[in-house]
């Protein structure tokens, strides 16, 4: 970021809710950019690494009321970045829907700036290789999980609890340590689903980015939603030979039989990230799979 950004953060208060892959990437910048940073986490084991890397810490359910009277009673900025923790459609529910619940009660008996939340591209429906922006409809077909989703990014743009708020789709996460497709193929064998589907990407420093862009929109900026992906989607089998080829190994098949870790197959589709781009000046620093893979390649 800019020596002015770096002025424009410091000294300010960030609160993340869910301090997990993403959440606690925004956690780590917020400290070296200067700002008081609270991060909340149900793992009193991840408590304490946190806490070693100087970011305060809550142990609590989010969805719980036990949390809100340990913060100041205003925040800059909000990160509600929560996974499932698993738990099936009734976690979605617990972490998701009920977890937003709280933190807008808590928000507003507080004074709060800018609340950002992390939803997922899986709210869109589309597929058919059907091009999609943040104006195509969401619903059906859609799963109980998935449906929870759409009800929680409802939640937040109906409230006015704070100031303003981002709601940002993230595209397939990938990154240091969180690289399952490239582990699959370096086991080898086949992979599950069909090698023509697209791959919609996101490495997880362009979204941590992206979530920075967003607290720190000017303040003519509503609030808005955003789709988070990277600059070119491709096809598994592409993705799968150039990897295979980085790795010196032949081109793994697809067999669409094969069970997939993820609980449904996604839909083939092409993730737009124009407005986010045009709107508020956010650009990623890996514009496609192989400008991040490279680097994780290095490291193997």
């Amino acid at each position: 970021m800019s020596e002015s950004s770096h002025r424009f953060f410091a000294g300010k208060r960030l609160f993340v809710a869910g301090c997990g892959y993403v959440g606690r990437e925004v956690a780590r910048r917020g400290i070296k950019l200067g700002l008081s940073v609270t991060a909340l986490t149900r793992n009193p084991a991840k408590a304490a690494d946190l806490q070693a890397e100087g970011i305060c810490t809550i142990v609590a359910d989010l969805a719980d009321e036990s949390w809100h009277d340990q913060l100041p009673a205003e925040i800059d900025f909000v990160l509600n970045s929560v996974s499932s923790g698993g738990g099936g459609v009734e976690g979605y529910r617990r972490s998701y829907y009920e977890g937003m619940a709280s933190i807008l009660k808590w928000a507003a008996q507080a004074k709060v700036g800018t609340c950002v939340y992390t939803s997922s591209t899986s709210v869109y429906p589309q597929g058919d290789g059907a091009t999609v922006d943040e104006t195509a409809p969401l619903g059906e077909p859609a799963d109980e999980r998935t449906q929870w989703l759409i009800k929680t990014e409802a939640l937040l743009r109906e409230s006015t609890a704070v100031g303003r708020s981002f709601i940002l789709r993230l595209a397939g996460i990938y990154g240091p340590g969180r690289h399952h497709v490239l582990d699959q193929i370096r086991a080898g064998g086949a992979l599950p689903g069909n090698g023509e589907h697209r791959l919609n990407l996101i490495h997880r420093d362009d979204a941590a980015a992206a979530v920075w862009t967003a607290f720190g929109a000017a303040p003519e900026v509503g609030s808005a939603v955003y789709n988070v992906a990277d600059d070119h989607p491709v096809a598994k089998a592409a993705f799968a030979t150039w990897v295979a080829a980085q790795l010196g190994q032949d081109a793994p098949q697809f067999d669409p039989t094969l069970p997939s870790r993820r609980r449904r197959v996604v839909p083939d589709r092409v993730i737009r990230n124009a407005k986010i781009k045009q709107e508020l000046g956010w650009q990623p620093r890996y514009p496609d799979y192989r400008a991040g893979y490279t680097e994780i390649l290095a490291t193997l």
